[in-house]
């Protein structure tokens, strides 16, 4: 690794205390790119990154790597490392609704499992929470019993490593407390695999996807579609989900929409023809 890039990892790990995920993200992908280049990243021009990146066919991945490389430059440009601050056009990825289940399905889903073994407990448990909180499926596998406090739950491992109080539902609360009961191990997590140890990702990915057939990140869209639907406050929605910025929330407003569109052309007279 070039001192440049150590420097920037050094930075973004220590002065702006970006989690540990994310750092790995930009350290993987710089990493990666000088390896290819097989010199120092301050020493490509425009050419040799095009060049580079120009087998990524998945627009997502191109863009992280993109986005890694300029705050990389951007760095080096404010330590006068480099005299210009190079910067490299984003590529344009169409607008999607985010995907979201709806509370009816969430509950079906959920009306499938059975209730006979523990592990039916946590899966019913952990589904509601997901859908209850809005939380990520990080922050909800680093959740303690002690984070709960009354009807809040105190997030101590949110993105950048930020804390947040969100309001648990009193059903998936019960659901929780049944589950806890029934654990037959000694725990410091919440969520526990059959083995007694804190569960994985993978694993939390295959309890949504057995019953609901999606990741857990729908259940965190879910939530916060259900809340803008509702009529709650963008900045509220956003404080919930820990979103540094409006921006990221403002995505859910096309839902708001959308629901609105519906609602018209159900409703209307004029849409019934």
């Amino acid at each position: 690794m070039s001192g440049p890039l150590e420097a920037f990892i050094e930075y973004i790990t220590v002065t702006k205390a970006l989690s540990k995920r994310t750092v790995e993200a930009y350290r993987s992908d710089l990493e990666q790119l000088e390896k290819a280049a097989e010199r120092p990243l301050l020493s490509l021009e425009t050419a040799d990154v095009l060049k580079l990146l120009g087998g990524i066919a998945n627009k997502r991945t191109l863009n992280r790597k993109l986005s890694s490389l300029n705050a990389f430059f951007a760095f080096c440009h404010s330590r006068r490392f480099t005299a210009e601050a190079e910067k490299f056009a984003l590529a344009k990825i169409p607008k999607q609704l985010p995907k979201f289940l709806s509370y009816d399905a969430i509950e079906q889903g959920v009306a499938a499992i059975g209730t006979e073994k523990w592990t039916d407990l946590r899966d019913r448990a952990l589904i509601l929470f997901l859908y209850a909180t809005g939380v990520r499926i990080s922050e909800a596998l680093a959740v303690e019993p002690s984070d709960f406090e009354g009807e809040w739950l105190r997030v101590r491992h949110g993105k950048g490593e930020k804390e947040r109080l969100v309001p648990v539902a009193e059903a998936a609360r019960r659901l929780i407390d049944r589950y806890l009961e029934a654990v037959p191990f000694e725990r410091n997590q919440l969520w526990l695999n059959h083995r007694g140890k804190p569960l994985s990702r993978v694993s939390a990915y295959k309890i949504t996807q057995k019953y609901l057939g999606v990741s857990p990140h729908v259940l965190r869209h879910s939530y916060a579609t259900a809340l803008i639907i509702g009529g709650a406050d963008l900045r509220v929605v956003q404080e919930l989900l820990g979103h540094a910025s409006l921006l990221t929330t403002q995505v859910y407003t096309h839902v708001q929409k959308q629901n609105l569109k519906e609602t018209v052309l159900r409703y209307h007279p004029y849409s019934k023809s």
